[in-house]
């Protein structure tokens, strides 16, 4: 019998850098550990900035080095029906937690939490966004996503197999 699904959103300012990293290094992983069909992850902005734009230009460059296809993605801002249809809202700063806590139904607040919460070595409170930063800042990015988000498929794994 298949366990129900979870649903996970990533959720940065204007969902074409750090979400959409994250977004398509878990489905990435997800995949290699053949769990796609039980896990659903989607990104989104607390902005409109961007609507249906692909991620930024750069994310995609640095992300395609490290074998991460995000040109299918594509920017959205998060709407109030996200805080009931996913099971995990996981921000990438300060600033998208405070927006998405004021925004989100008080029965919903527990799903909302910082996707750095889920590092395995490195002391960061936030995946900072690299937008007005260099190639480094990108790369940054890519680490940091990469190693929470091993952390998070422990999590995963526990909530889909129970």
């Amino acid at each position: 019998m298949n366990k129900p699904v979870l649903k996970i959103l990533f959720v940065c300012m204007g969902n074409i850098c750090r979400s959409p990293t994250a977004d398509g290094v878990l489905k990435k992983k997800i995949s290699i550990l053949e769990l796609a069909h039980r896990v659903h992850i989607d990104s989104a902005g607390t902005h409109n900035f961007h609507p249906n734009s692909p991620p930024d230009e750069r994310t995609q460059r640095h992300a395609l080095k490290r074998g991460y296809d995000l040109s299918g993605l594509r920017a959205r801002a998060v709407t109030d029906t996200d805080f009931e249809e996913f099971d995990l809202l996981l921000t990438m700063d300060w600033d998208n937690r405070a927006l998405l806590e004021e925004r989100c139904p008080p029965k919903y607040q527990h799903k909302i939490r910082g996707f750095t919460e889920f590092l395995q070595s490195t002391q960061a409170t936030t995946i900072p966004d690299p937008y007005y930063g260099g190639d480094p800042d990108f790369e940054l990015v890519l680490d940091l996503v990469e190693e929470a988000s091993e952390g998070l498929i422990q999590t995963v794994i526990k909530k889909i197999s129970t």
